[in-house]
């Protein structure tokens, strides 16, 4: 029942105003926001140690690593980061990181084969070429990496912090994958949030990576921030479109100056309305599909030859706190100031700040601040999510072979709900299938949050964005 054809996506403005509200981006299932601090590092171990006596050793990793740092701020950004010039709190904090990676290795020993690797951030770059160097030996002597047309390992880059050399550099110390931070090209606009970024440098490091031989080069574009408008929006994707990267990732700016600092300092009379920002995607939909790129989900559009692409058809797509990913079966094992891994049946969140940071290392104890642990409900309702948001499609019969319920019966009160949805043109339902719309497909959180079981006991609207 999976597609075989190209994946298509229709906006339909007045659906959007009528629907458009604030609700979770589904990167996990319970959301973040839904960890607990009664959950911490004996839980880990003990979830560690269930994957052992399953016996899943020849199950593969994934691993990511969160580098905080920055030289600058950008007004928007609502990262986990610090800025900072001063070099000798990264090496600090490179330190402490080894040290996190090693015990994490002696862990998953004999069944710690990485599949996928990610540096985010911050700004991974901040580390210097050496400081690089010497993190991926670490990484090679506490795990087993696939081979690099296997693995899939990444890293985020900022075009103002590298040069053609660091970008061959990075690719022979084993990253295949590359994705650059650009959000806009209009000069106004960078001004507006405080990141100067020169096309030609862009251009030439996405140059660098093709030199370099990375198997797939992607662009962040961030729509909604001040001084945009859908003439200056049409300019950035012509250039984009142009520079042809695999994959582009376009980003609703949510202003939530109350919970990011940083945001405080955009001027709110020079963001655009929400009648502009919903000009600008449909826009943004209509060039790049026109352009050949598929249409992915949450923001996301790739070439078709793409593995995202190739992953969405064939079932196999899924998605973590990175976003999309083609590594589904994947133990997600995350390092770093408030890195979320996924372990078996639990999520845990490190610490927040460096010195809490460094005080659970100093104590021989991973960072672990907080976490869950999901029952037989929470593992049901994830699966349902996942599907829907990387699929578009749900089998109803396959959630009855692996679960033990009825489908019309344990989610009668969701059923009605998604009837409503179904009214509005979203989806398709009957006794086998939910079929996510064209329509739908923008706002398929919509539809996730149907299934959302802490939404109906709780809401905190203000924690989440909207969802178109």
């Amino acid at each position: 029942m999976l597609e075989t054809q190209t994946p298509s996506v229709e906006f339909d403005a007045q659906l959007i105003r009528k629907l458009s509200k604030l609700g979770p981006r589904y990167t996990s299932y319970p959301t973040a926001d839904r960890f607990s601090e009664t959950f911490g590092y004996r839980d880990y171990l003990q979830a560690v140690a269930g994957v052992r006596t399953r016996g899943s050793r020849s199950s593969p990793l994934s691993l990511y690593l969160h580098i905080p740092f920055c030289d600058t701020v950008c007004y928007y950004c609502a990262c986990n980061k610090i800025v900072t010039k001063n070099r000798e709190k990264s090496a600090t904090y490179l330190g402490y990181l080894k040290r996190e990676i090693e015990m994490q290795g002696q862990l998953f020993a004999g069944m710690n084969q990485v599949e996928q690797l990610h540096l985010g951030g911050g700004t991974p770059t901040y580390f210097s070429d050496s400081q690089m160097g010497e993190l991926w030996a670490l990484m090679r002597r506490s795990f087993q990496f696939a081979s690099d047309e296997a693995g899939e390992y990444s890293i985020e880059v900022d075009p103002r912090t590298v040069t053609r050399e660091r970008v061959h550099s990075l690719r022979e110390q084993g990253f295949n994958r590359i994705s650059l931070g650009v959000q806009d090209f209009d000069p106004e606009v960078q001004k507006a949030v405080n990141r100067i970024q020169p096309e030609s440098e862009t251009l030439a490091i996405i140059d660098a990576a093709r030199e370099a031989k990375f198997r797939s080069v992607s662009i962040d574009l961030i729509y909604g921030l001040p001084k945009q408008n859908v003439i200056t929006m049409a300019q950035t994707l012509a250039k984009v479109v142009n520079a042809r990267p695999d994959r582009i990732a376009i980003y609703n700016y949510a202003h939530l100056p109350h919970l990011f600092k940083p945001q405080r300092r955009i001027n709110e009379d020079e963001l655009p309305s929400a009648d502009s920002k919903l000009d600008m995607l449909s826009l943004c939909i209509r060039r790049l599909t026109d352009a050949g790129y598929i249409y992915i989900g949450m923001d996301h559009f790739a070439l078709p030859t793409d593995d995202l692409a190739v992953a969405q058809q064939q079932g196999r797509l899924h998605r973590n706190f990175q976003g999309y990913s083609t590594h589904a079966d994947s133990n997600l094992v995350s390092c770093g100031v408030s890195a979320i891994s996924a372990v078996a049946a639990t999520y845990s969140q490190n610490v927040k700040t460096l010195e809490a940071y460094y005080d659970r290392l100093d104590n021989n104890e991973l960072p672990i601040a907080r976490g869950i642990k999901l029952n037989m409900d929470d593992a049901l309702r994830r699966v349902i999510i996942q599907m829907l948001m990387c699929n578009f499609e749900l089998s109803i019969a396959s959630v009855e072979t692996a679960y033990p319920i009825t489908f019309k019966q344990y989610f009668a009160a969701e059923l009605e709900k998604l009837h409503a949805l179904a009214q509005d043109g979203l989806l398709t339902m009957d006794d086998k299938w939910l079929s996510v719309s064209p329509k739908g497909r923008l706002l398929i959180r919509n539809i996730c949050m149907v299934f959302d079981h802490y939404l109906a006991v709780k809401q905190e609207p203000l924690r989440y964005s909207k969802t178109i």
